[in-house]
């Protein structure tokens, strides 16, 4: 997948969390996790921009359709 990379220090117990979300949840790995959580707090906070002009709505980007796809 073509994209940009970012670098994230997490916390010790922020990283112990994801790491139970994602081994709860069934993901393949805690970078899986992050990613889902990445995305969709971006989606909740377009969502909030939407709601402030609504001239300004957001359409699922490729990214998240990405996401949504079976792993092969």
């Amino acid at each position: 997948m073509a994209g940009k990379r970012i670098e994230l220090e997490l916390p010790d117990e922020l990283w112990a969390e994801l790491e139970q979300v994602a081994q709860g949840l069934g993901f393949r790995d805690t970078l899986e996790a992050a990613m889902v959580g990445l995305a969709q707090w971006i989606s909740q906070r377009k969502s909030e921009l939407d709601d402030r002009d609504p001239t300004q709505r957001y359409f699922v980007n490729e990214a998240l359709d990405e996401l949504d796809k079976p792993k092969r």
